[in-house]
């Protein structure tokens, strides 16, 4: 026999309950607060499985989801596929392509860390109003609904990493540390854990198959494809994934989201990392502890052209912030160098770069040419591969402004990612 304890708090309001559990068959509930009765009374002779799919009161759900989160498992089962759920409408999307494809599904949503002084935490995908509107959509279909508390485990994998990323002068991408590599080892530990055969995603990715091993690949719509943020999961993780998404269009989405009645279809995106909660991220740098430290601004000649209150504060290919006035040539962030607080300016033509310099990198073909996307946002350019010991070097054919260190650089043949590597150096045209 088990014990499994949780607690909840919404507003004022607080509520307790503690599960006598037997092999995943719930024994008994008692608690205190308000809907744990009703609530123990549904529950009593269910499985921990079964448990997340019962409605009730949000408090006292609040609390049996923190009791139930890390102790459900079940049977493997060809048919089931985990849902990964935020609350938004392309996870939604997701779950409703899972049940109309005769899926047994199970919506499991990551409640994360959100900076608790940021000026909007429900912005964030993983908001606890995000939780509860995923699990709602999940129990108005009969389908059970995990949430996993991973606050502190995230803060430590993805958040931790952006504050040292930028003390030590590159431009880190949380959203690729967290999607590529935390987020799914979590879920595909999950799926594992309740017998699920695949686990599927909203995101816009495609699945292909090259050279006999299933690759990541753009998702259909090129204005929401989200192959760059995978880029970094491994042909054996992808076996397992589906993206339902993939070859759809956001628009249509969001109206067949109207048509089929869910609430989740006028939910506006996020844009920011999610634990930012709307707030900048300098703000944020600052209360976590990345404290002011002046330094000069110099000109490509080492000249002496302003102050500026931390290097941390710029990027390059940043123009705005600089404090330099106008009236002469415009002036763009070249680099940043932590040692001496040296932030060096020049003009757009210096931004350009042709060869790039990337550690920790991973290929999973033997071509030596393809198309390097080095930001999110950034249009991918032909490239020259050369492997070299742990990573790879780029020679572009055409030369590309503001790139990062510390960011990503992924390669595509046609669609298919077929590696990717973080920027670590690069040299001018």
């Amino acid at each position: 026999m088990t014990q499994l304890f949780g607690d909840a708090t919404l507003g004022a309001d607080y509520a307790w309950l503690r599960l006598e559990v037997d092999e995943q068959l719930i024994v008994s509930m008692t608690g205190e607060g308000h809907g744990v009765g009703d609530l123990a009374g549904d529950v009593r002779g269910m499985t921990l499985l079964e448990a997340a799919a019962t409605p009730g009161e949000t408090l006292a759900l609040e609390a049996l989801h923190a009791a139930i989160g890390q102790s459900v498992h079940a049977p493997s089962s060809e048919g089931r596929t985990a849902v990964a759920m935020s609350g938004g409408v392309d996870s939604a999307m997701a779950l409703h392509s899972a049940l109309a494809s005769g899926h047994d599904a199970v919506g499991v949503t990551l409640r994360l860390w959100v900076d608790p002084r940021a000026p909007d935490t429900e912005r964030a995908c993983c908001s606890p109003s995000s939780v509860r509107a995923a699990r709602d959509l999940c129990h108005a279909r009969g389908v059970p609904h995990i949430t996993l508390d991973l606050r502190e485990a995230f803060r430590k994998a993805v958040v931790d990493p952006f504050v040292t990323g930028y003390t030590s002068g590159v431009t880190p991408n949380p959203c690729v540390r967290c999607n590529a590599n935390f987020r799914f080892a979590e879920l595909d530990q999950f799926a594992r854990r309740i017998g699920a055969s695949r686990l599927a995603t909203g995101h816009y990715a495609r699945i292909v198959e090259r050279d006999g091993m299933k690759l990541l690949a753009r998702g259909r719509d090129e204005t929401k494809d989200q192959s760059y943020m995978l880029a970094g999961l491994t042909p054996t993780e992808i076996e397992r994934l589906w993206f339902p998404l993939g070859d759809t269009l956001k628009r249509n989405n969001r109206e067949h989201a109207e048509e089929v009645g869910l609430s989740a279809a006028r939910k506006p995106e996020s844009q920011e990392a999610c634990f930012l909660g709307g707030a900048d991220y300098r703000d944020f740098l600052e209360r976590y502890g990345v404290g002011q430290k002046p330094g000069t601004l110099v000109d490509e000649t080492g000249h002496e052209v302003g102050q500026h209150e931390g290097f941390w504060r710029f990027t390059p290919g940043q123009r705005r912030g600089l404090g330099l006035g106008g009236g002469g040539k415009a002036l763009y962030v070249l680099s940043t160098d932590p040692g001496t607080g040296t932030v060096r300016v020049g003009p757009r033509e210096s931004l350009a770069c042709r060869r790039v310099s990337c550690d920790r990198g991973v290929l999973h073909t033997a071509d030596l040419r393809g198309d390097a996307k080095l930001r999110y946002r950034s249009p991918a350019v032909a490239a020259a591969v050369t492997r070299r010991g742990g990573g790879f070097d780029l020679e572009l054919d055409e030369p590309v402004e503001a790139v990062a260190p510390g960011q990503l650089a992924v390669i595509y043949v046609a669609d298919a990612v077929v590696g990717s590597g973080t920027i670590a150096e690069s040299h001018q045209a």
